[in-house]
Protein backbone atom coordinates (compact mmCIF):
# COMPACT_ATOMS: atom_id res chain seq x y z
CA UNK A 1 0.00 0.00 0.00
CA UNK A 2 1.51 3.29 -0.99
CA UNK A 3 1.18 6.58 1.12
CA UNK A 4 -2.18 7.59 2.58
CA UNK A 5 -3.05 10.97 0.79
CA UNK A 6 -4.47 13.43 3.98
CA UNK A 7 -6.90 15.12 1.97
CA UNK A 8 -8.98 12.03 1.14
CA UNK A 9 -8.05 10.87 4.97
CA UNK A 10 -9.45 13.73 6.33
CA UNK A 11 -12.38 13.95 3.78
CA UNK A 12 -13.07 10.48 5.30
CA UNK A 13 -13.15 11.58 8.65
CA UNK A 14 -15.69 14.74 7.40
CA UNK A 15 -18.06 12.41 6.19
CA UNK A 16 -18.32 10.59 9.37
CA UNK A 17 -18.40 13.09 12.04
CA UNK A 18 -20.80 15.03 9.65
CA UNK A 19 -22.88 11.48 9.27
CA UNK A 20 -23.48 12.49 5.23
CA UNK A 21 -21.38 13.57 1.96
CA UNK A 22 -23.85 16.81 1.26
CA UNK A 23 -22.79 17.69 4.86
CA UNK A 24 -18.91 16.72 4.85
CA UNK A 25 -19.05 18.72 1.63
CA UNK A 26 -20.47 21.93 2.89
CA UNK A 27 -17.51 21.36 5.56
CA UNK A 28 -14.84 21.01 3.58
CA UNK A 29 -15.79 23.73 1.08
CA UNK A 30 -15.95 21.49 -1.99
CA UNK A 31 -18.79 19.77 -4.26
CA UNK A 32 -20.13 16.65 -2.67
CA UNK A 33 -19.22 14.94 -6.23
CA UNK A 34 -15.72 16.06 -4.79
CA UNK A 35 -16.30 14.21 -1.84
CA UNK A 36 -17.32 10.97 -3.17
CA UNK A 37 -14.33 10.82 -5.69
CA UNK A 38 -11.99 11.40 -2.77
CA UNK A 39 -13.64 8.91 -0.35
CA UNK A 40 -13.49 6.47 -3.82
CA UNK A 41 -9.82 7.16 -4.54
CA UNK A 42 -8.53 6.48 -0.92
CA UNK A 43 -11.37 3.07 -1.24
CA UNK A 44 -9.40 2.37 -4.03
CA UNK A 45 -6.23 2.88 -2.59
CA UNK A 46 -6.42 0.96 0.20
CA UNK A 47 -8.50 -1.78 -2.03
CA UNK A 48 -11.28 -1.96 0.39
CA UNK A 49 -14.28 -0.69 1.12
CA UNK A 50 -14.38 2.00 4.07
CA UNK A 51 -17.92 3.44 4.56
CA UNK A 52 -21.36 2.12 3.46
CA UNK A 53 -23.42 4.56 1.73
CA UNK A 54 -26.81 4.19 4.06
CA UNK A 55 -28.35 6.96 5.94
CA UNK A 56 -26.64 8.01 8.19
CA UNK A 57 -23.51 6.42 6.71
CA UNK A 58 -21.47 3.42 8.64
CA UNK A 59 -17.79 2.34 8.81
CA UNK A 60 -16.49 -0.88 8.09
CA UNK A 61 -14.16 -2.02 10.42
CA UNK A 62 -11.08 -0.70 7.49
CA UNK A 63 -12.91 2.34 7.73
CA UNK A 64 -13.20 2.70 11.72
CA UNK A 65 -9.11 1.94 11.23
CA UNK A 66 -8.16 4.76 8.83
CA UNK A 67 -10.78 7.28 10.95
CA UNK A 68 -9.06 6.33 14.37
CA UNK A 69 -5.33 7.28 12.51
CA UNK A 70 -7.12 10.27 10.69
CA UNK A 71 -8.47 11.53 14.05
CA UNK A 72 -4.62 11.31 15.86
CA UNK A 73 -3.21 12.62 12.69
CA UNK A 74 -5.46 15.85 13.47
CA UNK A 75 -4.92 16.08 17.12
CA UNK A 76 -1.59 15.80 16.76
CA UNK A 77 -0.52 18.48 14.20
CA UNK A 78 -3.27 20.65 16.18
CA UNK A 79 -1.01 20.30 19.31
CA UNK A 80 2.10 20.22 17.84
CA UNK A 81 0.71 23.85 16.09
CA UNK A 82 -0.22 25.22 19.75
CA UNK A 83 2.69 24.17 21.67
CA UNK A 84 5.30 25.87 18.61
CA UNK A 85 3.29 29.01 18.39
CA UNK A 86 2.18 28.81 15.62
CA UNK A 87 -1.70 29.90 15.62
CA UNK A 88 -2.94 28.68 12.95
CA UNK A 89 -6.37 28.65 11.73
CA UNK A 90 -7.49 29.92 15.18
CA UNK A 91 -10.41 27.66 15.84
CA UNK A 92 -10.84 25.42 19.13
CA UNK A 93 -9.63 21.98 19.49
CA UNK A 94 -12.52 19.70 18.97
CA UNK A 95 -13.06 16.54 21.51
CA UNK A 96 -15.43 13.94 20.58
CA UNK A 97 -16.43 11.86 24.02
CA UNK A 98 -18.57 9.23 24.34
CA UNK A 99 -20.42 10.23 27.72
CA UNK A 100 -23.37 7.68 29.54
CA UNK A 101 -26.75 9.84 29.63
CA UNK A 102 -26.74 10.06 33.52
CA UNK A 103 -23.33 10.65 33.89
CA UNK A 104 -23.77 13.58 31.55
CA UNK A 105 -27.41 15.00 33.69
CA UNK A 106 -25.47 14.69 37.12
CA UNK A 107 -21.71 15.08 37.61
CA UNK A 108 -20.16 15.53 34.08
CA UNK A 109 -20.76 19.05 33.21
CA UNK A 110 -19.00 20.00 36.09
CA UNK A 111 -15.77 18.63 35.32
CA UNK A 112 -15.98 20.46 31.57
CA UNK A 113 -16.24 24.02 33.72
CA UNK A 114 -12.59 22.91 34.91
CA UNK A 115 -11.09 22.16 31.49
CA UNK A 116 -8.63 25.45 31.26
CA UNK A 117 -9.96 27.81 28.88
CA UNK A 118 -6.91 28.23 27.10
CA UNK A 119 -5.75 26.25 24.77
CA UNK A 120 -9.72 26.84 23.56
CA UNK A 121 -11.37 23.60 23.69
CA UNK A 122 -14.96 22.43 21.69
CA UNK A 123 -16.59 19.38 23.13
CA UNK A 124 -18.57 17.04 20.73
CA UNK A 125 -20.04 15.31 23.48
CA UNK A 126 -22.07 11.79 21.92
CA UNK A 127 -24.28 10.21 25.08
CA UNK A 128 -25.02 6.38 24.67
CA UNK A 129 -25.48 3.50 27.69
CA UNK A 130 -22.11 3.14 29.33
CA UNK A 131 -22.36 -0.98 28.36
CA UNK A 132 -22.10 0.58 24.82
CA UNK A 133 -19.56 4.22 25.06
CA UNK A 134 -16.50 1.76 24.03
CA UNK A 135 -17.89 0.96 20.99
CA UNK A 136 -17.91 4.46 19.74
CA UNK A 137 -13.95 4.00 21.20
CA UNK A 138 -13.37 1.20 18.81
CA UNK A 139 -15.39 2.72 15.78
CA UNK A 140 -13.05 5.84 15.92
CA UNK A 141 -15.67 8.12 16.26
CA UNK A 142 -14.82 9.18 19.72
CA UNK A 143 -11.00 9.99 21.22
CA UNK A 144 -12.05 9.28 25.37
CA UNK A 145 -15.39 7.71 26.62
CA UNK A 146 -17.35 7.20 29.56
CA UNK A 147 -18.10 3.57 30.51
CA UNK A 148 -18.58 0.33 32.27
CA UNK A 149 -16.09 -1.99 30.79
CA UNK A 150 -12.87 -2.01 32.65
CA UNK A 151 -10.92 -4.00 29.13
CA UNK A 152 -9.27 -1.25 27.50
CA UNK A 153 -10.18 -0.85 23.73
CA UNK A 154 -7.46 -1.65 21.91
CA UNK A 155 -4.99 1.54 21.49
CA UNK A 156 -6.43 2.63 24.74
CA UNK A 157 -5.55 3.59 28.63
CA UNK A 158 -8.15 3.05 30.67
CA UNK A 159 -8.55 4.06 34.67
CA UNK A 160 -11.52 3.58 37.31
CA UNK A 161 -13.72 6.86 37.81
CA UNK A 162 -15.93 5.30 40.82
CA UNK A 163 -19.13 3.56 41.45
CA UNK A 164 -22.51 5.05 39.87
CA UNK A 165 -25.35 3.51 42.33
CA UNK A 166 -28.86 2.88 41.17
CA UNK A 167 -32.07 2.09 43.11
CA UNK A 168 -35.50 0.68 42.26
CA UNK A 169 -37.83 3.69 42.99
CA UNK A 170 -41.18 5.01 42.02
CA UNK A 171 -44.11 7.37 43.13
CA UNK A 172 -45.71 7.17 46.72
CA UNK A 173 -49.29 5.87 44.48
CA UNK A 174 -47.71 3.82 42.31
CA UNK A 175 -46.78 1.82 45.40
CA UNK A 176 -50.29 1.97 46.19
CA UNK A 177 -51.89 0.87 43.23
CA UNK A 178 -49.55 -1.87 41.93
CA UNK A 179 -47.28 -3.41 44.68
CA UNK A 180 -49.30 -3.60 48.11
CA UNK A 181 -50.73 -6.77 49.19
CA UNK A 182 -47.90 -8.90 48.36
CA UNK A 183 -44.17 -9.61 48.02
CA UNK A 184 -42.25 -7.15 45.97
CA UNK A 185 -40.57 -10.40 43.69
CA UNK A 186 -44.47 -11.70 43.20
CA UNK A 187 -45.91 -8.42 42.02
CA UNK A 188 -43.20 -6.01 40.77
CA UNK A 189 -42.92 -7.99 37.12
CA UNK A 190 -46.56 -7.41 36.69
CA UNK A 191 -46.00 -3.60 37.03
CA UNK A 192 -45.33 -1.14 34.62
CA UNK A 193 -41.34 -0.31 34.30
CA UNK A 194 -39.63 2.93 32.93
CA UNK A 195 -36.62 2.40 30.82
CA UNK A 196 -34.21 4.98 29.43
CA UNK A 197 -33.74 2.94 26.02
CA UNK A 198 -33.78 -0.85 24.33
CA UNK A 199 -30.22 -1.24 25.79
CA UNK A 200 -30.85 -0.66 29.43
CA UNK A 201 -30.73 -3.21 31.17
CA UNK A 202 -30.65 -2.39 34.42
CA UNK A 203 -34.63 -2.78 35.70
CA UNK A 204 -34.08 -6.49 34.02
CA UNK A 205 -30.86 -6.93 36.16
CA UNK A 206 -32.56 -5.67 39.12
CA UNK A 207 -35.60 -8.18 38.50
CA UNK A 208 -33.26 -11.44 37.85
CA UNK A 209 -31.81 -10.41 41.64
CA UNK A 210 -34.46 -9.95 42.88
CA UNK A 211 -36.94 -13.16 41.80
CA UNK A 212 -34.31 -14.89 40.82
CA UNK A 213 -35.86 -15.44 37.54
CA UNK A 214 -35.17 -14.15 33.89
CA UNK A 215 -38.80 -12.34 34.26
CA UNK A 216 -38.92 -8.99 32.31
CA UNK A 217 -41.70 -6.52 33.37
CA UNK A 218 -44.56 -6.93 31.08
CA UNK A 219 -45.41 -3.54 30.36
CA UNK A 220 -42.05 -1.31 29.61
CA UNK A 221 -42.38 2.91 28.46
CA UNK A 222 -38.64 3.93 27.30
CA UNK A 223 -38.08 7.43 28.08
CA UNK A 224 -34.50 8.04 26.20
CA UNK A 225 -33.57 11.01 28.29
CA UNK A 226 -31.94 11.10 31.95
CA UNK A 227 -34.10 14.16 33.41
CA UNK A 228 -37.53 12.94 32.01
CA UNK A 229 -36.95 9.13 32.70
CA UNK A 230 -37.07 10.26 36.45
CA UNK A 231 -40.17 12.30 35.82
CA UNK A 232 -41.84 10.06 34.66
CA UNK A 233 -41.09 7.78 37.37
CA UNK A 234 -42.38 10.76 39.62
CA UNK A 235 -44.92 11.00 37.39
CA UNK A 236 -46.44 7.46 37.88
CA UNK A 237 -46.47 5.98 34.67
CA UNK A 238 -44.05 3.04 35.91
CA UNK A 239 -41.10 1.93 38.38
CA UNK A 240 -37.17 2.99 37.34
CA UNK A 241 -33.32 2.09 38.23
CA UNK A 242 -32.65 6.49 39.23
CA UNK A 243 -28.92 6.87 40.15
CA UNK A 244 -28.68 8.41 44.07
CA UNK A 245 -27.41 11.50 42.37
CA UNK A 246 -30.93 12.43 41.09
CA UNK A 247 -32.93 11.26 43.88
CA UNK A 248 -31.90 14.18 46.72
CA UNK A 249 -34.68 16.21 45.74
CA UNK A 250 -37.69 13.91 44.39
CA UNK A 251 -39.91 12.16 46.92
CA UNK A 252 -40.04 8.28 45.85
CA UNK A 253 -40.16 5.37 47.71
CA UNK A 254 -37.12 3.05 47.44
CA UNK A 255 -38.34 -0.44 46.52
CA UNK A 256 -35.51 -2.06 48.15
CA UNK A 257 -33.08 0.14 50.00
CA UNK A 258 -30.89 -3.10 50.36
CA UNK A 259 -30.57 -4.21 47.08
CA UNK A 260 -28.83 -1.26 45.28
CA UNK A 261 -27.27 -1.91 41.96
CA UNK A 262 -23.74 -0.54 41.70
CA UNK A 263 -22.11 0.45 38.19
CA UNK A 264 -18.72 0.87 38.13
CA UNK A 265 -17.38 3.73 35.85
CA UNK A 266 -14.53 3.96 33.75
CA UNK A 267 -12.40 6.32 31.61
CA UNK A 268 -11.11 5.26 28.24
CA UNK A 269 -8.73 7.74 25.93
CA UNK A 270 -6.78 6.64 22.99
CA UNK A 271 -2.78 6.90 23.81
CA UNK A 272 -1.95 10.31 22.38
CA UNK A 273 0.25 12.51 23.70
CA UNK A 274 -2.38 15.39 23.69
CA UNK A 275 -2.12 18.60 26.74
CA UNK A 276 -6.35 18.97 25.69
CA UNK A 277 -7.10 15.47 26.23
CA UNK A 278 -4.91 15.33 29.21
CA UNK A 279 -6.75 18.51 30.93
CA UNK A 280 -10.35 16.84 30.06
CA UNK A 281 -9.16 13.70 31.54
CA UNK A 282 -7.49 15.18 34.99
CA UNK A 283 -10.87 17.23 35.06
CA UNK A 284 -12.93 14.32 34.69
CA UNK A 285 -11.18 12.03 37.38
CA UNK A 286 -11.73 15.17 39.65
CA UNK A 287 -15.10 15.57 39.32
CA UNK A 288 -15.66 11.78 39.53
CA UNK A 289 -14.14 11.73 42.65
CA UNK A 290 -16.36 14.00 44.28
CA UNK A 291 -19.80 12.58 42.94
CA UNK A 292 -19.26 8.81 42.52
CA UNK A 293 -18.50 5.72 45.29
CA UNK A 294 -15.60 4.58 45.61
Amino acid sequence: MSDLPLDQVRTLLAVVDEQSFDRAAAVLHVTPPAVSQRVKALEQRIGRVLVLRSKPVRLTESGEVLVRFARQLTRLEADTRAELGLGGSGQPTTLPIAVNADSLATWFLSALEEVPAEPPVSFDLRSDDQDHTAALLREGLVMAAITATPQPVQGCTVSRLGTMRYRAVASEEFVRRWLDGGSLAERLPAAPAVLFDRKDDLQDRFLRRLTRRKLPSRVRHYIPASVSFVDAVAAGLGWGMVPELQLSDRELADLAPDRAVDVALYWQQWKLDSPSLAAVAEAVGRAAGRALGP
